[in-house]
């Protein structure tokens, strides 16, 4: 694999583990066939998530944006089967990751790494509204005495990510030689990893793979969407493997195993089957979605939600290799509190109990 797949690709699952001065995005993408004349900085701002007009013109002016491997201006118009690439500097952050007391739950630690069970409700790391309280605030505090780690050096720390409300386990590197190795079997997909996930409606299937191409919605940026196969320059490919665990009245309980590892897979995944995540509030799934229409169900769910008051997403299990020693490494989680409590209540629920 060449090494601009290989550093996109892992842009994606984890944090860069490159050297400041060598951190890159490289982009490829290849024209459709059906594509009109269009401005290159205008086709690529559609394509790519988080990109401003200025960083394509900057990429331009520096003549890393590249066609047909022949570097063009910013207003080139783009044909179709063009073959685009495009490197772009990594914007530098101005968040600096403090040492803060925040309670952490590690559930294993050696030399290498450390595994979290990560509580709903935490930021991973720091970004524009989150500048400190995050997870790694809390690693930084945790390793404070340890002379080798610095949490701000994108070379260790977060090998990859997931969403605040989402709790579970994750992984963390505490050397450069553990999170290059670790970052490499995310992208070559050798690590397992297993969600439970409270969805809305009856899965009727016991099991079944949802395939499908994610990219941000040209609608609404702050979501990712399905996209088929070819249709969208930007989409990378997903797929998502997932079992019934148990069934309610109206909502599901689903077990999720990732294939390859996309922001709000799973999320986006269920919800392009028909059944959203319970309590999702940026993807529709904090309404009724199934139920009946009477005033004690909506009360119902509302209490629902009371309990759990983010997406019913927790990260259960993550299985890898230990960078040093080779061996297998298999961790198992409970589900927390919140998603506890909710189940037990969607078990107590009696549809007729609620009719008007």
């Amino acid at each position: 694999m060449q090494e601009n797949q290989f550093l996109d690709e892992i842009d994606e699952e984890v944090d860069d583990f490159l050297p400041q001065n060598e951190r890159f995005e490289h982009h490829r993408f290849v024209v459709d066939k059906g594509q009109a004349l269009l401005r290159i900085d205008k086709y690529l701002v559609n394509c790519m998530s988080n990109i401003s007009r200025n960083r394509i013109q900057e990429a331009a002016d520096a003549g890393t944006i590249l066609v047909n491997d022949r570097p063009v201006k910013a207003n080139y118009r783009i044909k179709p089967y063009d073959v685009i690439s495009i490197v772009l500097d990594y914007p530098k952050s101005d968040f600096s990751i403090v040492a803060q007391d925040i309670p952490l739950n590690v559930v294993y630690e050696d030399a290498d790494l450390m595994v979290v069970n990560k509580q709903p409700n935490l930021v991973v790391h720091p970004g524009f509204g989150n500048f400190d309280g995050t997870l790694l605030n809390a690693v930084a505090w945790h390793l404070k005495d340890d002379p080798t780690f610095d949490a701000n050096d994108p070379r260790i720390g977060l090998v990859h990510r997931i969403d605040k409300d989402t709790s579970g386990l994750i992984l963390i590197a505490k050397n450069e030689d553990a999170k290059a190795k670790l970052a490499l079997q995310f992208f070559n997909k050798t690590t397992e990893r297993t969600y439970n996930a409270l969805v809305w409606g009856v899965v009727k299937e016991e099991e079944g793979t949802i395939v499908g191409a994610l990219a941000r919605d040209p609608r609404d940026r702050m979501l990712f969407t399905v996209f088929p196969e070819g249709e969208n320059p930007a989409a990378k490919h997903a797929v998502t493997h997932y079992k019934v665990v148990e069934r309610f009245a109206y909502v599901t309980l689903v077990e999720c195993k990732l294939e390859t590892g996309r922001t709000h897979q799973i999320r986006v995944h269920m919800k392009h089957i028909g059944h959203t995540l319970f309590n999702d509030e940026r993807y529709g799934g904090n309404e009724p979605l199934k139920g009946i229409t009477s005033a004690k169900y909506k009360q119902f769910i509302k209490n629902c939600f009371d309990i759990c008051p983010r997406q019913a997403l927790h990260a259960k299990t993550l299985g890898f290799v230990h960078p040093t020693s080779g061996n297998w490494m298999q961790f198992d989680s409970e589900l927390p509190d919140d998603m506890i409590n909710l189940l037990d209540k969607w078990r107590k629920y009696s549809p007729n109990s609620l009719q008007e």
